[in-house]
């Protein structure tokens, strides 16, 4: 399993490679919730996600013969961009394979970066039968979004930079789709600051960690368009370490509906002058929908990406909320 240790040799690894994000406190948020809010920027990574610290940790633990044969992985979008930049980096290269759920303009994004894409399907499921393909046909290097120790140490740094910024963290608003992200941010935190919580976010349209944890084992779920749409995807049958983490260390998880994430992205850009995606806004998303319970501070929220389509968050600012938008 994941301990304490690993996501600091995974900080000392990763450290020239990405960016150490600003956590800071939230003046809006803070006086209107009465306890002190804090927001961790993740979204102003390099790649516009945290996916690029496991990303990265990961790559830079593999043989020069496995970065020669190529890296692949199944994505909703953020892990794509990043396993591309991080590729493009040490000179191998990615392949990427998602669903036609997955928004425009995270596969231009990735293309940009030089990786191969393959769009396989209507769900992140049906997108990995083609991972698991190109292994097997081409002896590619699989590197998955979440269920991996070095992606989930590599994610893990940011609840280390949390803790170092304000040890006296009562609870962190995390997103959580496959859990990677919340798996390493909640082993850091509470190794650290044991009494802690850590509450995972996520939308009501197929989540499949919340459907998981009612079902006591991983579960698969049907897939749907959503203003947050890199929560979408399953967290997969034979996953082997983030759903026993998730379940062991979440204290909750709260699936909001899509006019509370877009209510959550508007209040970024009013309010924090923040450009977030949907899932990057779940966390205050959750705060604004009163769905956090008993508030006591100080509260970190996790803003994990601003990978949105502009044309789309432009219509959620101006108040048109169709998750079926032509933007994705």
């Amino acid at each position: 399993m994941i301990d304490l240790q690993m996501i600091r040799d995974a900080r000392s690894r990763i450290g020239g490679h990405i960016s150490s994000t600003p956590t800071e406190p939230s003046s809006s948020l803070s006086e209107l919730f009465q306890v002190p809010i804090i927001l961790k920027h993740e979204h102003r990574q390099k790649t516009g996600s945290f996916k690029l610290r496991g990303a990265t940790n990961a790559i830079l633990q593999l043989s020069d013969a496995e970065k020669a044969a190529g890296v692949i992985a199944v994505s909703t979008g953020n892990h794509g961009r990043a396993l591309a930049h991080a590729a493009r980096a040490v000179g191998s290269k990615a392949t990427i394979c998602m669903s036609e759920l997955v928004p425009q303009n995270k596969v231009a994004e990735i293309r940009r970066l030089g990786a191969d894409v393959r769009i396989i399907g209507q769900s992140q499921d049906e997108a990995l039968h083609e991972v698991e393909r190109l292994v097997t046909q081409d002896n590619l290097v699989e590197l998955p979004p979440f269920d991996h120790p070095h992606i989930i140490a590599g994610q893990g740094t940011i609840g280390l930079e949390i803790i170092e910024a304000f040890p006296n963290v009562e609870t962190v608003l995390v997103p959580v789709s496959g859990g990677g992200l919340a798996a390493g941010i909640a082993v850091a935190v509470k190794s650290l600051h044991p009494n802690a919580k850590i509450i995972g976010v996520s939308m009501e349209r197929g989540a499949a960690m919340k459907a998981s944890f009612t079902a006591g084992k991983p579960t698969q779920v049907e897939e749907f368009r959503s203003f947050a749409d890199a929560l979408g995807g399953g967290i997969g049958l034979d996953n082997k370490l983030t759903f026993r983490l998730c379940q062991q260390l979440l204290h909750d998880v709260i699936l909001l509906t899509e006019e509370e994430i877009a209510a959550g992205i508007r209040h970024a850009y009013l309010e924090e002058r923040e450009v977030l995606e949907g899932s990057g806004a779940v966390g205050i998303a959750a705060l604004l929908s009163g769905k956090v319970g008993h508030l006591s501070g100080p509260i970190a929220v996790i803003l994990s990406g601003r990978n949105i389509a502009m044309d789309l968050h432009r219509q959620i600012l101006n108040g048109k909320i169709d998750p079926n938008h032509e933007a994705f």
